[in-house]
């Protein structure tokens, strides 16, 4: 039977020395298995099939029947690890803090207990004044880096 956790243990394994890394392995009950891999530099087609070829062999037939898909995380989908988190520094994000609340601002100072959101304001006066308010990991809801096409 197929596991989660030995998909993952697969990925890891075959990511070691890559520069790539694992963001999530999802399993549905309907046999689909997916792998979400990322790279600082962004993940190639081939990237994902070699993933791909390599997880396929190592399941081989016993198995049984499943899809298997292997992708880059796609713009829309919140932050999951501290390597997409390191990855994003700088870039503008939306967090949902645990109580709801939502801020937008600049990723910053990420370490393995959390990161710095920097948020710029205007004041009365119009001058912009820049807030750097702390989160810990376990306080956060979701990150979603915000796409501009500017």
């Amino acid at each position: 039977m197929i596991t989660k956790d030995h998909i993952r243990k697969l990925a890891e394994k075959h990511l070691t020395g890559t520069g790539l890394f694992l963001v999530d392995v999802r399993l549905s009950s309907t046999g689909r298995i997916t792998v979400l891999i990322d790279r600082h530099e962004g993940v190639t087609i081939d990237d994902c099939s070699s993933m791909s070829r390599y997880i396929s062999t190592a399941l081989g037939e016993e198995a049984g029947d499943y899809e298997l898909n292997v992708s880059s995380p796609g713009l829309d989908m919140p932050l999951l690890v501290i390597e997409q988190y390191r990855k994003n520094e700088g870039r503008l994000v939306e967090v949902i803090a645990g109580d709801g609340t939502r801020e937008k601002g600049r990723l910053m100072n990420v370490t393995e207990g959390g990161f710095d959101l920097s948020i710029e304001s205007k004041t009365k006066k119009k001058e912009t004044v820049t807030l750097i308010k702390p989160f810990n990991f376990e306080d956060v809801k979701s990150v979603k880096v915000i796409i501009s096409f500017k």
